[in-house]
This record gives structure tokens, C-alpha cells and sequence, in this order.
């Protein structure tokens, strides 16, 4: 049996479900006084002095904290089949078929949050590693278990759950450099859908090589030839 990786957003679905979700399920009042109180965050963000995952945290903690756990898990189940329903891309859902139909499994490993998430990846039926929010005495604290499922912990998690010498083949599909820890861990990588064929620490310089090209053409088909065993 082989082993699919897949990203979420950017990969599978397009746009940034994280932010997404936030609009959909935190009530219009927080969210026009977190966008006042956080801004000097965001800006930060845009600088360059805080990472995309103290972002998230922040903002996870402010819009999250103290829902109703069944509450939030009912709007998670509303925006998969409605919002994230409508931004799959062709490519990845080939792909994610492809996989299915050799008897791979098939993981999303995301930083995307568990509330949407699951119900995403139940109603597919594939496996899921991603960003956990808290629940103390059936209300969210707007808190990670485990921090944010992004980066080299993407990978980590991977292999506290996997042995990859159980796998023949190991595939991974990503689009930004936090994926570039769980893209190490493959046979066969993919970064925007175009196959990596040198070493990971040579993509950052290809990415906007490939990006511009992205612009032009339309992501291609990527069925690869029946696998032939790991290297």
C-alpha cells in the first residue's frame, strides 16, 4: 500500500478556508472589533515580523474562544458542504480519486481547523492530521492541543502516526513553503501541482518560476504511472 499526503487549502480547495470560517461562524459585532483590536497583528503579519501560525493562534483565540463546542461542530458541518464543496479543484479531486481507486491511503494533513475539517474529510473518506481546537467542559477555549498544524509539524505528526517503511510508495502533494517538511518525507512530491524533481531546498527558488507559469496555464493532470516501489 502506498501513502497520499495532501495540503488543504491551496492544494485541494481554493482560498483560505481559516479566514473563511472565521467570517462564517464568529458573529459580525467581534468580528468588526477583532479587526480593530488585532490589526496591529495583521500588520506585523505584513511586515514580516510574526509567522502566518502566530496569526492563526491569535486570531483563533480571539474569534474562538467560549463557543458552544456542538454549536461550532454544526456551523464546521454547514460551511464543508457548502462553502468548501465549492472551491475543490478538478486536479486534486482526480487525484484523491486516482490514489482511491490503487488502494492508497490517503491523508489531509492541514492547518485548517478540526471544527470543518472533519466533515470534510468523513464525507471523502480520507484520513485527517490537522489543527485542533480545545474543548474544556463543552466550550471552546480558543485554544491549539498540540499547537498549529503547519510546517515541520505537519511532518511530525505524520510520523508519530505512520511508520512510512510500512509504505511501499510515499506520494505529497503541497503549494507554499509549509508544506516543504511534509514534501521531505516523499517518494514523489508535488508543489503545485508540477512534480519536484530536485532537492526541496532548490523549490523556493523554482516557486516563482512556477507560479508565473501558473498564471498562464491551467494546473495539468498529474496521474502518475503505476508506482514501482519506493526508492
Amino acid at each position: 500500500m502506498n501513502l497520499a499526503l495532501f495540503d488543504f487549502d491551496g492544494t485541494i480547495a481554493s482560498g483560505d478556508s481559516f479566514t473563511d470560517f472565521l467570517h462564517f461562524a464568529v458573529e459580525p459585532r467581534r468580528l468588526r472589533r477583532g479587526k480593530i483590536l488585532l490589526s496591529p497583528v495583521i500588520l506585523f503579519y505584513k511586515m514580516g515580523i510574526l509567522s502566518a501560525t502566530s496569526v492563526r493562534a491569535v486570531v483563533a483565540r480571539y474569534g474562538l474562544r467560549g463557543r458552544d463546542q456542538k454549536e461550532l461542530e454544526s456551523l464546521g458541518s454547514h460551511f464543508s458542504g457548502t462553502v468548501l464543496e465549492k472551491r475543490l479543484i478538478p486536479t486534486a479531486m482526480k487525484q484523491i480519486a486516482w490514489h482511491k481507486e490503487r488502494g492508497d491511503h490517503i491523508v489531509v494533513v492541514s492547518a485548517s481547523l478540526d471544527v470543518y475539517m472533519t466533515h470534510w474529510c468523513k464525507k471523502h473518506h480520507v484520513s485527517l492530521i490537522c489543527t485542533t481546537l480545545e474543548v474544556e467542559g463543552g466550550t471552546t477555549t480558543g485554544r491549539y492541543v498540540q499547537g498549529d498544524c503547519s510546517g515541520k509539524e505537519k511532518a511530525r505528526r505524520v510520523l508519530e502516526r505512520y511508520d512510512l517503511k510500512n509504505f511501499t510508495k510515499i506520494y505529497a502533494y503541497g503549494d507554499t513553503k509549509e508544506d516543504f517538511p511534509m514534501l521531505e518525507l516523499a517518494d514523489e512530491k508535488y508543489y503545485r501541482w508540477r512534480k519536484v524533481k530536485t532537492d526541496l531546498d532548490q523549490v523556493a527558488n523554482m516557486g516563482a518560476l512556477i507560479e508565473k507559469r501558473c498564471e498562464h496555464t491551467h494546473a495539468p493532470d498529474v496521474h502518475t504511472s503505476p508506482p514501482h516501489g519506493r526508492r
